[in-house]
């Protein structure tokens, strides 16, 4: 089986009116990328968009500019971020929807449901994320009620049932990713309730049949309680979540000498983790995860986490390994961090410092 790469996609990159509430008036994560400065000598920091293109996903012109762009330098597909809290409020869908309507444009796809609330920094919600810990700065004294800025509420089936219907056009597009002939759609946070969400999911099975498919394929994000649906994939880089692949423990004068608060890895021992991982795993339901790079400073700024040391020519190299590991265990896909993470440093789409040599490392690989 030949392996093709999903890029997981980011959405967050055209203005919203909660947005502007939050994080003031315009905020994307274009904001986070311009305002960030560097930690440290030498740290690469801020990043700019080749010809400075800092883009808007609510225009269909971009949306075709990426596709043509992923397609040419052999992406399969991307793995969009889906943000549905409940049947009441839904944020950052217009890319999803603008692929969705516009049939010509040439891209595969499918859904990845980031299920959990949206958080002020301060907040102690469970199962909540932060976004732009940089910019809750200005409303951290000003702490009144939990923090809770977007709420995920599964609900009763009646809930369930109109997710579901948003989701049906999605799955029947000719171009969403299947996998054993039925659309693919995956959770991200499996810890949110797994309870509910394997009831969720059966629902949504028997619904999807009732509508002519053949079922969905549940994929759940790989996690430490072991909390899964029939196939998995592993977010890369772990490296954020792995204490003991910490750089910094091997090196820790260095770090304090850089800045204490920071954490910092190795790319060739955060990869080199990745590849023993994937030799050594025998679940054949299992898709292996691949990164490009990683730096959340411009969201976290000191407290953020980087991995040091990344080029072009190390990710080709240790894409080229992991895709042969993929294809010698018959797995079809790779999910990819990521097209357009920003904010985390994790991206495809050329900057002005390195062009297009990251598409062209996966263009290589990939066309082999």
């Amino acid at each position: 089986m030949k392996t093709k790469i999903i890029a997981n996609y980011l959405p967050q990159f055209h203005s919203i009116p909660q947005n502007d509430a939050w994080w003031g008036k315009g905020y994307t994560d274009w904001q986070a990328v311009k305002k960030s400065r560097p930690q440290f000598e030498g740290h690469n920091q801020p990043r700019v968009p080749l010809n400075s293109h800092y883009y808007s996903l609510n225009q269909v012109d971009e949306i075709r500019k990426q596709a043509d762009l992923a397609n040419t330098y052999g992406i399969y597909g991307f793995g969009i971020y889906h943000y549905w809290f409940s049947s009441n409020l839904q944020l950052l869908e217009k890319p999803a929807e603008i692929l969705l309507n516009t049939k010509d444009i040439n891209l595969h796809f499918l859904l990845i449901w980031d299920n959990g609330s949206w958080k002020r920094t301060w907040s102690n919600v469970k199962n909540g994320f932060d976004w732009a810990p940089a910019f809750d700065e200005k409303v951290t004294d000003n702490r009144k009620g939990n923090g809770l800025l977007a709420e995920l509420v599964y609900g009763d089936e009646k809930e369930w049932r109109l997710h579901f219907e948003y989701l049906l056009p999605f799955f029947k597009d000719d171009r969403y990713i299947r996998i054993d002939n039925k659309p693919a759609f995956v959770f991200y946070q499996m810890e949110n309730d797994y309870d509910t969400i394997i009831r969720m999911t059966k629902k949504w099975n028997e619904w999807a049949k009732e509508e002519g498919l053949n079922g969905i394929t549940f994929i759940s994000r790989k996690n430490p309680s072991n909390l899964n649906l029939e196939y998995q994939f592993t977010y890369e880089p772990l490296a954020r979540n792995t204490k003991k692949d910490l750089w910094t423990m091997r090196f820790k004068n260095i770090r304090n000498r850089i800045h204490p608060s920071l954490s910092l890895f190795d790319y060739d021992q955060v990869w080199k983790n990745i590849i023993k991982r994937a030799k050594n795993n025998s679940n054949p339901k299992e898709y292996f995860g691949a990164f490009v790079g990683f730096d959340d400073s411009p969201r976290r700024g000191a407290k953020g986490k980087i991995i040091l040391n990344q080029t072009p020519e190390k990710f080709k190299t240790y894409l080229k390994q992991l895709v042969n590991i993929s294809e010698e265990k018959n797995r079809e896909f790779i999910f990819l961090t990521a097209w357009n993470e920003w904010g985390e440093g994790a991206y495809l789409e050329p900057d002005e410092d390195d062009k297009y040599a990251y598409l062209e490392a996966v263009q290589s690989v990939m066309y082999k």
